[in-house]
């Protein structure tokens, strides 16, 4: 791979004709780079698929191409990438359902809009895996159809199908009123009974990890029921019984329904496992009660999950910021915080409930240089990142807190070129510091030269547009290929040196 190229495919400087010529020698990791140019045009959208076709479907996916640039027979990948974004010709589609390369029909089967004669000729199609796609996307009546398909596999994707009738995803988690499926991926290769070992030592063995089959093709129908009770489109009234169910997995996809009466969730908060109940902490269904109720769980997760429902009552959630570590991250309810609720969390004693009001960055001045001025360390960390910080200020938190608070104030959008060059320069230094430098837009060459001394934060100083031109082109030669193509994408890049770069590069291919 030729990481120069790939780099320079990105650079946002390099100019019209070099894009034009980067484009005729672009090998396949050089086109997945230039598809996602801004400024790329048709014209070299167009050049660059019939040099890569495999950049196709970025390209097809931004608008780049249409029907009349692609010959279906010379480059059926892109006439399925057009096919996919729904911007393909009918003739296209019967074309590819007549592909010998069972995957090209598999990915046909995805794509929407599809004629009526090729959806049929999909559905009776001996690959199952083409079937079963065509099930996880088709129309209302077509899923209908497939729902009583003989291979459980194919169920098993209707039953993920948001098109499905309610009253078929209904019938797919109990069977009733479907006759019977006489095969599934697991008898399929192997004589029931049979349980896939987890730790299969057969290399070519495709079946996941604990299918199982006893005739009944037990694990898929599990995994029917799983997805029909993850699809938003099956009638509550068909979920509540696996309230109960003794299957973690099954319990797990009801606690994130929103559309369940208050009894199913009670029944679920008394779960044995912590995954479930902490998907239902985060259910901005539940009610207060339970919410109460889950604020005392035992396990720490559940309550933090309990902290990012967006409907958490003010007091629950400023009672479990204090027995969890959440961090410096902005939660639902905050963010919906009325102005005088921001002003009474910015006033608690807790500051732990400070912190999480100081993770807003849209917080009146008042409070903003109020919580600033606030003495743990905690508060400051979650404040530093907040616009309109004076460098006063932003000097006073490290003054006081150091480490603690560095790679958070370098963070702040209106740091200043001073006040970055002395961080970079603080000791003990602060590697996670040295990363929000180096991405940050008002950071000198100095205080980027000293973030290319920190190897995770190099290849982000490489990129970064106030380095020198002279120090840009030493990185190209670098060992690490991250920094290499960094630096050539570098908008910095002395035209001169872009020009010899893909010209040289060309000679060469």
């Amino acid at each position: 791979m030729d990481h120069v190229l790939c780099g320079l495919a990105e650079n946002p400087a390099l100019p019209p004709d070099l894009v034009d010529l980067l484009v005729t020698i672009a090998g396949d990791d050089i086109a997945s780079h230039m598809a996602w140019r801004a400024d790329l045009t048709r014209a070299q959208a167009v050049a660059l698929v019939s040099r890569v076709e495999d950049s196709a479907a970025r390209l097809a996916e931004r608008g780049l191409l249409t029907a009349a640039d692609i010959d279906p027979v010379a480059q059926p990948l892109a006439a399925l990438a057009l096919l996919t974004e729904g911007a393909g010709r009918p003739e296209w589609a019967r074309l590819v359902a007549a592909d010998p390369d069972a995957g090209c029909r598999e990915r046909l089967a995805a794509c929407p809009g599809l004629p009526t004669d090729v959806a049929e000729t999909l559905a009776a199609d001996t690959d199952i895996r083409v079937v079963a796609e065509l099930a996880l996307w088709t129309t209302s009546d077509m899923a209908t159809r497939l729902a009583e398909h003989p291979h459980a596999e194919v169920r098993r994707a209707v039953a993920a199908n948001e098109a499905t009738p309610p009253s078929v995803l209904a019938a797919l988690l109990t069977g009733e009123g479907l006759p019977p499926a006489r095969r599934c991926l697991v008898c399929d290769r192997k004589e029931p009974p049979f349980v896939h070992d987890p730790d299969c030592a057969e290399p070519d063995c495709e079946l996941p990890s604990g299918a199982s089959c006893d005739g009944s093709h037990d694990s898929t129908v599990h995994d029917t029921q799983q997805q029909a009770l993850r699809n938003p489109a099956t009638p509550a009234a068909a979920v509540l019984a696996f309230a109960g169910h003794p299957s973690m997995l099954l319990r797990w996809e009801l606690a994130g329904r929103t559309d369940l009466p208050p009894e199913a969730y009670e029944r679920l908060a008394g779960s044995p496992e912590p995954g479930v109940r902490g998907t239902l902490a985060d259910n901005p269904a539940i009610d207060d009660r339970l919410m109460q109720r889950l604020a005392t769980d035992p396990c720490g997760d559940v309550r933090r999950s309990l902290a990012h429902n967006p409907r958490v009552p003010l007091d629950v959630l400023t009672r479990v910021a204090g027995t969890v570590r959440i961090g410096p991250t902005p939660l639902p309810r905050i963010a919906t915080a009325t102005p005088a609720e921001v002003g009474e969390l910015a006033a608690s004693p807790d500051p732990a409930v400070r912190m999480l009001v100081a993770e807003r960055r849209d917080l009146p001045s008042g409070i903003r240089d109020a919580l600033a001025a606030d003495p743990d360390a905690k508060v400051l960390k979650s404040i530093a990142p907040h616009p309109g910080l004076s460098e006063a200020r932003l000097r006073a938190m490290v003054d006081r807190h150091g480490v603690r608070v560095l790679a958070r104030v370098a963070r702040n959008p209106d740091a200043s070129a001073a006040l970055l060059e002395d961080l970079v320069r603080y000791r003990p230094p602060v590697k996670k510091a040295f990363r929000e430098v180096a991405r940050h837009p008002n950071a000198t060459a100095l205080a980027l030269s000293a973030c290319l001394q920190d190897w995770q934060a190099r290849p982000v100083a490489a990129g970064h547009p106030a380095l020198p031109p002279e120090v840009i082109v030493e990185l190209l030669a670098d060992d690490e290929w991250q920094v290499v193509e960094a630096a050539a994408a570098n908008p910095s890049l002395p035209l001169t040196v872009m020009s010899a770069l893909v010209s040289s590069r060309g000679q060469v291919g």
